[in-house]
């Protein structure tokens, strides 16, 4: 069994990733929402919203190398997994804070950026415990940790009351459950030996009501929960379990919608359960998957393949400098590499969301 365990443990990496140092702006921006402002915006999660911490952890999960980064700021790869900007730092400039989020574990991080807004979130990250140990990713109660110790560093550069009211009325973003579903529940025959989709989403669920709690305990009070994405849409999954027609995987996103029904079931209940809370619900199936399917309605050529790469397989080391293929324009292409999207496509789930959501944070 150890044996098989450790063969599909490089092989569930290998498809997450089949299957420098963050270049930080503090500019001063123009805010999109003016109704309130907000000091700083926080996440937590996976590679959707990492912003370079898994450069300084021990896994193959990386993103600091080019072609990646190559529309970044400065043209840098930080270890975000797209061709630029993420989430992220799309929330963060949207509400007029500054233009990137840096990584938490950045050794060089200013007293400036930490007041501003960091990230905690590490590619491959999840729910299930299998997930961190399959991927080598940095945990949810280890990202809870990091920010008990963040809490720390604040109160001794702003103090205890400071540090409070930052907390309070910064945004706390969270995009979780997607490498749980996609890699170790489908790709990997452990959890279905034990769970059907419905205890395993309902697992997941407990989970992330539990750590939105924890945060809570520690003094925030605004949150955004992203749902799952049409994770069985991606170039990867379309490459692998779409048949030659290289259609959408069904099953993953029926997945994913179970999350999501349940997601929204929670967070109604937490909100009730947490006085002065916000909770927000980001959807972003929804649209992601109509600007996959629709593409051309929102300026992209391509909807279905990726930019980096000739089999819509590649990621991580596979999206490298050897590389065969980097497609010339980014802005053409949904996808960057086999998993996830372009700056472009992120900018206009970021938007077109606070466009409908930014007043319940307020």
């Amino acid at each position: 069994m150890m044996k098989i365990f450790t063969f599909i443990k490089s092989f569930y990496v290998c498809s997450f990733l089949v299957l420098y140092h963050p270049f930080v702006v503090t500019a001063t921006i123009k805010p999109l929402y003016k109704n309130y402002s907000f000091p700083a915006v926080i996440a937590f999660g996976d590679s959707i919203l990492d912003t370079g911490n898994n450069n300084f952890v021990a896994t193959i999960i990386k993103a600091n190398f080019k072609p990646y980064g190559r529309d970044f700021i400065g043209g840098k790869p930080t270890g975000r997994f797209c061709n630029g900007r993420i989430p992220s730092d799309y929330f963060l400039e949207y509400f007029g804070i500054k233009e990137a989020m840096p990584a938490y574990l950045d050794p060089n991080l200013s007293t400036e950026e930490l007041l501003t807004g960091v990230c905690f979130a590490s590619a491959g990250s999840g729910y299930d415990p299998l997930t961190i140990e399959l991927a080598s990713a940095i945990s949810s109660e280890d990202q809870l940790d990091m920010f008990k110790e963040y809490i720390g560093k604040l109160k001794a550069a702003v103090g205890e009351n400071k540090t409070a009211e930052i907390i309070e009325k910064s945004i706390f973003i969270i995009s979780m459950g997607s490498n749980d579903i996609s890699e170790t529940y489908y790709l990997t025959p452990f959890r279905r030996i034990e769970y059907d989709i419905e205890k395993y989403t309902t697992m997941l669920i407990t989970a992330n009501s539990k750590f939105v709690e924890d945060l809570y305990e520690l003094g925030a009070r605004r949150f955004g929960v992203f749902s799952l994405s049409p994770i069985g849409c991606v170039p990867l999954q379309r490459t692998i379990k779409g048949g030659i027609k290289r259609d959408c995987v069904e099953k993953l996103n029926e997945g994913a919608l179970v999350f999501n029904s349940k997601l929204i079931t929670s967070l109604v209940d937490l909100k009730k359960k947490l006085p002065d809370s916000r909770v927000v619900y980001l959807e972003n199936f929804t649209l992601l998957h109509d600007i996959i399917v629709n593409h051309t309605k929102y300026g992209f050529e391509n909807g279905d393949g990726s930019c980096c790469g000739i089999a819509n397989l590649e990621l991580g080391p596979l999206c490298s400098s050897f590389t065969l293929k980097v497609c010339l324009d980014t802005t053409q292409y949904v996808f960057w590499d086999s998993y996830h999207p372009t700056e472009k496509a992120y900018k206009i789930l970021v938007h077109e969301t606070l466009n409908n959501k930014a007043d319940e944070f307020v």
